[in-house]
């Protein structure tokens, strides 16, 4: 039995260059992980424990859950029990992070084949800060910063397909916080609205939305209720080893 970690991932920019013929939008976007993860005990046999749910919105263990997907993808059975401690349906990447870290445990490195399961499994296969582009598989990897945020998550999530297509019918507008789908999660969920400015008003800061959210998050450390305060992570520190 080995027990690995699974960063979140934090997107703190998202532009949106295109959309692909299938449908899918193209990106150019800066990605990290961050120390906020869950954790994966990996073992003989074939079946998979959740423990949690984190937040709001349960994790089912069915076949369609990414880790038994990523499982699929590289060859491998295994016994997985999951801890969760990503929110899930928050924007920071959850599934994908754990999907990532069966991969990882399986020596698996293909990040255009790690993209056919999910656009984020491959920058959280990578980890560490990078630019992201096309639909998630160009992984430009950057210089590691040590840097701390603040989350802020609502008791509610923001379905990915449901706030790119209300970006699509607001006609595609240019998020003037750094991130182009803000106005579009808005419309979807105005509820969000509450939120950001609460942490606005906890932090004096302006809150940028990660990705289609629901998270909300500033830079610095500002620990309060119901706030998560999380450091980047370095990609060399994301090896399929065990933790603590």
């Amino acid at each position: 039995m080995i027990t690995i970690s699974a960063p979140a991932k934090l997107t703190l920019s998202l532009r949106i260059t295109g959309r692909r013929d299938d449908g899918y939008h193209l990106i150019d976007a800066e990605m990290v992980s961050l120390d906020l993860h869950d954790t994966l005990e990996i073992g003989g046999g074939d079946s998979l424990e959740i423990l949690g749910p984190a937040g709001f919105e349960r994790v089912g263990a069915d076949a369609d859950n990414l880790v038994r997907t990523a499982l699929r993808l590289c060859g491998r059975t295994a016994s997985v029990r999951l801890v969760k401690r990503i929110p899930a349906g928050a924007g920071l990447g959850g599934g994908s992070a754990d999907a990532a870290a069966v991969l990882r445990w399986a020596r698996y490195d293909d990040v255009a084949g790690a993209a056919t399961i999910g656009a984020d499994v491959a920058f959280c296969l990578r980890g560490g800060r990078a630019r992201v582009a096309g639909i998630g598989e160009i992984i430009e990897p950057l210089p590691f910063e040590p840097r701390t945020y603040t989350l802020l998550t609502p008791p509610f999530g923001c379905a990915t397909p449901a706030v790119y297509a209300a970006w699509d019918r607001l006609g595609g507008p240019r998020g003037d916080h750094g991130n182009d789908l803000e106005p579009a999660a808005l419309v979807v969920a105005p509820e969000l609205e509450r939120w950001r400015d609460e942490l606005a008003d906890a932090t004096g800061l302006r809150p940028r939305l990660a990705g289609s959210g629901s998270t909300w998050f500033v830079e610095g450390e500002f620990p309060g209720p119901g706030r998560v305060v999380a450091s980047t992570v370095d990609a060399q520190d994301l090896g399929p080893r065990s933790v603590e």
